[in-house]
């Protein structure tokens, strides 16, 4: 069985690390080298890489800061804004990248999913949904940061992405974004049912169960969030571990695993003496589990 994944996904202006509330308020974080470092070495599955304004401002791909940040990255790298052309395509997986993500470019041009696919294979191609509740109460799919009707319905568009060669769909939920509310469960379902490529969850997760929530109510094939992993205390492999606990089918590369340890919803590790931390760890050596 394929496990399951857990995403981390940093979002930039320009070349500034941003956190995203709701596709309308951004504030400042730091640089991508650093967090792609951070998350790289911290037992994250894969990264998302999105340069949110390079395709509003039509910039191309920055290929230096992707070759930049791809240097000490050793998992799974998706770039995103600016991929207008096959030509992008190559030039940013030249510099480093595993996967791009189309959004706008995909539905300005879906004929571009299918060259993609052609020419890389499908599982270089994710395509993005930025999707929320219109003013009927349904669900469609914005672009523009999510300041633009399409009109597309998502399990439409969904269904059809994947016909034209996408490998993967990121499933943004723009009412959830910086929330903390947990995934829109709903949305994703509704999306994962209707296709056969994996989705991948993102928007909300303000606790570590909605997390496994994502995966066990909705049937993601991968959760992905950006802003529990860079404002809070929280790490990718309390994550990870939580969700393991959970009974989620997830890989725990790390050697500093959590798997014996009790937490509350929030992911927070409930308190233990010193004698029973110090007895789980001596267990474990003896079993060279570390």
């Amino acid at each position: 069985m394929v496990k399951r994944r857990l995403i981390s996904c940093l979002l930039l202006q320009n070349e500034l690390l941003v956190q995203s509330i709701g596709f309308k308020r951004y504030l400042p974080i730091g640089k991508a080298k650093i967090a792609v470092e951070f998350m790289a070495n911290w037992d994250i599955d894969e990264i998302l890489l999105i340069d949110m304004t390079a395709t509003r401002e039509g910039r191309k791909p920055n290929t230096d800061l992707i070759a930049t940040v791809s240097r000490n990255c050793f998992v799974p790298l998706t770039v995103g804004g600016g991929i207008s052309q096959v030509g992008d395509v190559k030039a940013v997986i030249r510099a480093g990248a595993d996967k791009v993500s189309l959004n706008w470019a995909a539905i300005q041009n879906p004929k571009l999913i299918t060259e993609i696919s052609q020419s890389f294979g499908a599982q270089c191609v994710v395509v993005s949904m930025d999707v929320k509740k219109n003013a009927q109460g349904k669900y469609e799919v914005f672009a523009n940061s999510g300041t633009e009707a399409t009109g597309l319905d998502p399990v439409q568009w969904a269904s059809k992405v994947e016909s034209l060669g996408a490998g993967e769909i990121l499933l943004n939920s723009i009412d959830r974004d910086g929330s903390k509310l947990g995934y829109d469960l709903d949305l994703i379902k509704t999306v994962a049912d209707a296709v056969g490529i994996p989705v991948i969850a993102c928007g909300g997760v303000g606790l570590m169960k909605h997390f496994v929530e994502g995966v066990t109510k909705a049937g993601a094939d991968a959760v992905a969030a950006a802003n529990i992993f860079q404002h809070v205390e929280h790490s990718t492999i309390v994550a990870k571990s939580f969700m393991a606990k959970a009974g989620v089918d997830i890989r725990l590369g790390t050697l500093a695993r959590y798997t014996d340890f009790v937490f509350d919803d929030s992911g927070r590790i409930l308190k233990r003496s010193d004698a029973e931390l110090e007895q789980i760890w001596m267990e474990r050596f003896k079993k060279e589990e570390i």
